[in-house]
């Protein structure tokens, strides 16, 4: 599945990490990343807590992107 991530929608709340500790993490200033990488869209393991991370998230700065 692929995720995209929207920093500017991002108000560090921490849920992202706290449902999927080994795909989000954070930059200094609290605001999300990627744990791998420092793209904003990137391909990720389909799991439960993944999918969790992005539905909790209270201000939709993670987003599932569609793919054909």
């Amino acid at each position: 599945m692929k995720i995209k991530i929207i920093p500017d929608k991002c108000i560090a709340c921490g849920l992202c990490h706290v449902n999927a500790p080994r795909i989000f993490d954070y930059h200094d200033n609290g605001i999300v990343k990627f744990y791998t990488t420092s793209a904003l869209e990137a391909e990720v393991p389909t799991d439960d807590h993944t999918i969790t991370a992005v539905k909790k998230c209270p201000t939709a700065a993670l987003q599932l992107v569609k793919t054909k």
